[in-house]
């Protein structure tokens, strides 16, 4: 097993050991479902996701970066510039392409089908940070090989990214919250779980803002931020209305139909009027 695999493993592990341990001693809201009947099925996609990404595309984005290397192919490596600025402008270039994917995967309603999985969880934890569909999953390697290989970004800011980015969506999707004197501080860098919950909003105009996963300042300079949402920090209405919070919502094989069962009303992300819709 690649030296890489066991960096992302241990990385994983031991956030989401952390993150389950710190909502365990301290949950910011109570659970409007048990752990034990959603779990099984958010860790079971997360299963499903990395054998179809072993099987479909086992070289990754890393596998990319080092064709793009050897070649000598992309933007940045015909720039000549220093390996450490070249690692910065990676980070920084490919979590804009994740904000923008985001942001792509809430206004276009194909895309929507797909992501709304991930919104239709009734409850709000680390797992969530999970809960994508293998075909969310899928595309999403497959723009970030795109972006990767035409800027020629390094495979060590390739690997940095991808474990941020996976520690990140654990960290801000925890049904914890920091301390309010260090919270603002905090999200003037990196998202923090009250900014990332307001996402997560039954409201079309809060779902369809804060779309950034790690760095907080996309949503500040394409217009897309909330800071506080209507209803309060504990007053936010989790999911969506379309997807109740009743026991067959657990189901592995409901999640999994998802973008392949249109609900009876339109929901949050499908609404043009309010796809841009944000506060500053």
């Amino acid at each position: 097993m690649p030296a890489e695999v066991w960096w992302r493993l241990g990385c994983f592990v031991g956030v989401l050991a952390i993150m389950l341990l710190w909502e365990r001693l301290n949950p910011k809201r109570k659970s409007r479902l048990p752990a034990k009947r959603r779990w099984p099925a958010n860790l079971g996609i997360v299963a499903i996701n990395t054998v179809l990404l072993r099987l479909l595309i086992p070289a990754g984005a890393i596998g990319a970066a080092l064709w793009a290397e050897q070649t000598g192919f992309g933007l940045l490596p015909g720039l000549d510039w220093p390996l450490a600025l070249n690692l910065v402008l990676g980070f920084l270039i490919l979590d804009c392409t994740i904000y923008w994917q985001h942001r792509m995967f809430h206004r276009i309603p194909l895309l929507w089908r797909i992501h709304r999985m991930h919104h239709a969880d009734a409850d709000f934890d680390a797992t969530t940070g999970l809960r994508f569909h293998p075909l969310e999953i899928l595309l999403s390697m497959l723009i970030k090989i795109g972006v990767v290989v035409v800027f020629g970004i390094p495979a060590l800011a390739v690997l940095i990214f991808e474990i941020v980015l996976n520690a990140t969506s654990l960290f801000n999707h925890g049904n914890v919250a920091l301390p309010s004197r260090i919270e603002w501080p905090v999200r003037r860098l990196i998202v923090t779980q009250e900014m990332h919950r307001i996402h997560h909003s039954q409201l079309p105009h809060e779902t369809n803002s804060n779309y950034s996963f790690n760095l907080s300042v996309w949503d500040r300079l394409f217009r897309s931020y909330t800071a506080r949402p209507e209803a309060g920090s504990d007053g936010i209405n989790i999911g969506l209305k379309e997807y109740p919070a009743v026991r067959e919502s657990t189901k592995l094989s409901y999640l999994l139909a998802i973008p392949f069962r249109q609900p009876k009303q339109a929901d949050a992300g499908s609404d043009s009027q309010d796809k841009d819709a944000s506060k500053q």
